[in-house]
């Protein structure tokens, strides 16, 4: 995980619609940036709906939400699209932004060592400055847990 403090790596990465995104383009808005394991699964489902649920009082906050995974965008397209998400979603295929923000990380499921995205969430200022970093995050209380956080920096 990076630490607080240091500037949120810059990256460009495809969203849902195949339109190149980078981070340089949020400056001047808080960016909640989350990184989840794969579309379409239990936790990252209830995650993105309850991101997707509260994104309106993020906007009132002045921040923006943004989810990353090694997904394709047609992935990120049929999800965003089932569950009504109106945020961005990027895809990472190559684990760019992945490894940047070091999420990518040895996992163990059902005593099976993998790799895969260990579920994080960063919090950037205006200025591209990370100002807090949560790893390991509970997928359903995660969007609620950043808001709070959010009304507590402004």
């Amino acid at each position: 995980m990076l630490e607080i403090g240091t500037e949120a790596p810059d990256f460009t990465l495809p969203d849902q619609n195949g339109i190149e995104r980078t981070l340089k383009e949020y400056r001047g808005k808080k960016v909640v940036l989350y990184f989840y394991p794969r579309d379409n699964t239990p936790g990252c489902t209830r995650q993105a709906c309850a991101f997707g649920d509260l994104y309106p009082q993020f906007q009132e906050q002045g921040a923006v939400v943004i989810g990353i995974s090694k997904d394709s965008v047609a992935s990120h397209k049929k999800f965003g699209e089932k569950y009504g998400l109106p945020f961005t979603l990027l895809s990472d295929p190559e684990l760019t932004a992945i490894q940047a923000y070091d999420v990518w990380k040895e996992k163990n499921m059902y005593g099976k060592k993998t790799m895969g995205v260990v579920r994080t969430t960063y919090l950037i200022d205006e200025e591209g400055v990370i100002v807090k970093a949560f790893g390991k995050v509970k997928a359903a209380e995660n969007p609620g847990q950043m808001l709070k956080e959010l009304s507590q920096n402004p």
